[in-house]
C-alpha cells in the first residue's frame, strides 16, 4: 500500500477524536472506533404522510463538514443472505468510498492497512439498513467488505477513483490477527479464509467467491 494514502481525502487530519457534528442536512461522526478518517453519516431524513425526502449527497455540505473529495463512479449491487464480499482493496489506485445500503441491510466493515497508521490492522464495522440510512466514509488506503444480514439488500458506493481490474488486491476475512466479529456469523477458524465451517446464525450458509477464500491474513506493520 502507498504510504499515507487516506490522508489526501480529509482535512483536520491532526484530530483524531471522534466527533459528532450537523452539518445541514448531514450528522457527522467523525473516527469511529478511534480510527483516524473513518466516518458514519446520518442524512436528515423529512417525512410525512407520503412517505419521505432526503438528499444522499450534497458536494457543499460535505466541504463544510471537512471532506474535500472528488467521486468520479458510483456502483450499485444485489446480494442474498449470507454473501460476503471482500476484504477488497485497489493497490496502485487506491479508493475513497461513501457507501450505503439503500434496501435491506448489511454490515459493513473497514480495516486499516495504512503504512504508519497507529491503528493498522484495527477494524470497524457499521450496520448500514434502509432504515437507519446511514452512510459510511472510508478513505484511501482500508480494505473494505460487507455481509448481508437481510433477504436481499441493494449495496451503492461512490468512489474517487475508477475501477481497475488489474489492481486489486484482497485480505482475509476471517483473519485471526484482525479480528472481526462478523454479525450474525457463527463458526471456528480452521487456518484458512474457507468459509466451510461458518454460517449465519439462523443456519444460512456464508457464500464467498473463491478468490475471496484466497485472501492472505495481515501483514505484519
Amino acid at each position: 500500500m502507498k504510504q499515507g494514502i487516506i490522508q489526501n481525502c480529509f482535512r483536520n487530519r491532526n484530530d483524531v477524536r471522534k466527533r459528532k457534528k450537523t452539518v445541514g442536512q448531514i450528522t457527522v461522526e467523525k473516527n469511529v472506533g478511534g480510527i483516524e478518517g473513518l466516518c458514519v453519516i446520518t442524512p436528515i431524513v423529512h417525512g410525512d404522510d407520503r412517505g419521505y425526502f432526503m438528499e444522499t449527497y450534497n458536494e457543499w455540505e460535505m466541504k463544510e463538514a471537512g471532506f474535500d473529495i472528488h467521486f468520479v463512479q458510483d456502483n450499485q449491487s444485489m446480494s442474498v443472505k449470507g454473501v460476503l464480499r471482500g476484504l477488497h482493496f485497489q493497490i496502485n489506485y487506491p479508493q475513497c468510498k461513501l457507501v450505503r445500503a439503500v434496501r435491506g441491510s448489511v454490515f459493513d466493515v473497514a480495516v486499516d492497512l495504512r503504512e504508519g497508521s497507529a491503528t493498522y490492522g484495527k477494524w470497524y464495522g457499521v450496520e448500514l439498513s434502509e432504515e437507519n440510512k446511514k452512510q459510511f466514509l472510508i478513505p484511501e488506503g482500508f480494505a473494505h467488505g460487507f455481509l448481508v444480514l437481510s433477504d436481499e439488500a441493494e449495496f451503492c458506493y461512490k468512489v474517487n477513483d475508477f475501477w481497475h481490474p488489474n489492481d486489486e488486491g484482497g485480505l482475509a476475512w476471517n483473519d485471526p490477527k484482525i479480528g472481526i466479529q462478523w454479525q450474525d456469523v457463527t463458526g471456528e477458524y480452521q487456518g484458512t479464509p474457507s468459509a466451510e465451517g461458518y454460517c449465519m446464525t439462523d443456519g444460512t450458509p456464508l457464500t464467498l467467491l473463491k478468490k475471496d477464500q484466497e485472501w492472505p491474513g495481515l501483514k505484519k506493520k
